[in-house]
């Protein structure tokens, strides 16, 4: 999901808010309701433990991190 739908319909839900029209709100796709977007990963599109920082989940960084391809992440040992 993107914020390009809810931008796209952004006008006139406010306008139908003001107006009280829920029936019209109902219309318009769920997708365009601001409280829907969410952060998914950029690699895989899973939307659970995503890591902000790096855009992506905790699994997709886990395989990137191991392989080298993240600059500036290193696996810890003490």
């Amino acid at each position: 999901m993107s914020g390009a739908t809810v931008k796209k319909y952004g006008a006139l839900r406010a306008e139908l808010k003001a107006k009280k029209d829920y029936a019209g709100l109902t219309q318009l796709p769920r997708d365009a309701s601001p409280t829907r977007v969410v952060n998914r990963c950029e690699v895989t599109g899973r939307r659970r433990a995503f890591i902000r920082r790096f855009k992506m989940s905790r699994l997709t960084f886990r395989e990137l991190a191991s392989q080298g391809l993240i600059p500036g992440v290193t696996k810890s040992s003490w």
